[in-house]
């Protein structure tokens, strides 16, 4: 029972020491598409802040480029841009100094006149998403049609339309437009069911086209993340297993030192033994 209480103990202290700390993405203003020379805040909200969060993007142009190198300006876990361009559209995300990553967030920056604000995270099933086409002079009231995987939808006359209890099939491209400015870029929506059990955000690091975001583009950071854990989990499962052993041959008094030095001795006894008649022998031979 001590063995075994010993085992459970070193094990859970293994899985405490890999369990790592995640930070969420968030955009202000809660936007996917920009206009020129908007000003965003994006902020790596995290439990821990001893993790080293910082704030990355992939762009058209450049990889893994971190605030504050050649864009935005560091402020603590946070990244501000103060005047957004078209060449920052791009995949942005948090990523630690130990290597996990949070949720990935796609951001269009236009030079027309006109956008789409839409949820920039993932929605839940049964919830309500409004959606607003937006000038960048013009009052957000005009009338909008507003369209889903190229489709038209409806119109709607004050320029904003809600989905309400969203599901799976809402999931999809959309876009709006309006009658004398012009057509918003499209931004994909994604829906999720409702966990029953808390789970970690996902991302990834691949660059997608800034138009479009493929509901598989969440699943390949779930599996390099479960991988990850693997890999960082089995050393300290091991090495629990080779101290239980290790332990438990001590316990039982087997020690391989202690079984060497006997077999040693026993070895130069006999050694000693054999001597021993060969003198005999040698002075009293027949």
């Amino acid at each position: 029972m001590k063995n075994t209480s010993l085992l459970w103990l070193l094990i859970l202290i293994s899985l405490l020491s890999c369990t790592t700390n995640q930070a969420r993405l968030t955009v202000s203003p809660s936007s996917s598409q920009f206009f020129i020379r908007d000003f965003v805040s994006l902020s790596c909200e995290e439990d821990d802040s001893s993790a080293g969060w910082t704030l990355r993007r992939n762009t058209s142009k450049q990889q893994r480029t971190q605030c504050g190198a050649g864009w935005g300006e560091a402020a603590g876990s946070s990244c501000n841009i103060s005047y957004i361009y078209t060449s920052h559209s791009g995949v942005y995300w948090c990523e630690s100094r130990e290597g996990p990553i949070s949720n990935m967030v796609n951001l269009t920056v236009t030079g027309g006149s006109v956008i789409l604000q839409s949820p920039v995270l993932p929605v839940m099933e049964g919830d309500d998403v409004t959606l607003l086409c937006k000038t960048k002079t013009t009052p957000s009231n005009l009338p909008a049609a507003f369209y889903k995987d190229g489709s038209l939808i409806r119109k709607q006359p004050t320029g904003h339309m809600t989905i309400q209890h969203v599901s799976r099939s809402d999931e999809g491209l959309y876009k709006c437009d309006i009658s004398g400015h012009g057509e918003s870029p499209s931004s994909w929506i994604t829906v999720t069911g409702r966990p029953t059990t808390t789970s970690s955000p996902t991302s990834s690091t691949n660059m997608y086209p800034t138009s479009a975001l493929s509901p598989s583009s969440t699943t390949l950071p779930l599996v390099i993340r479960l991988v990850c854990h693997l890999v960082v989990f089995c050393p300290y499962f091991i090495s629990t297993l080779v101290l239980v052993s290790l332990y438990q041959h001590r316990a039982k008094g087997n020690d391989p030192t202690i079984s060497l030095e006997t077999a040693t001795n026993d070895e130069e006894k006999s050694s000693e033994d054999y001597d021993d008649v060969a003198e005999v022998t040698t002075e009293h031979p027949f």
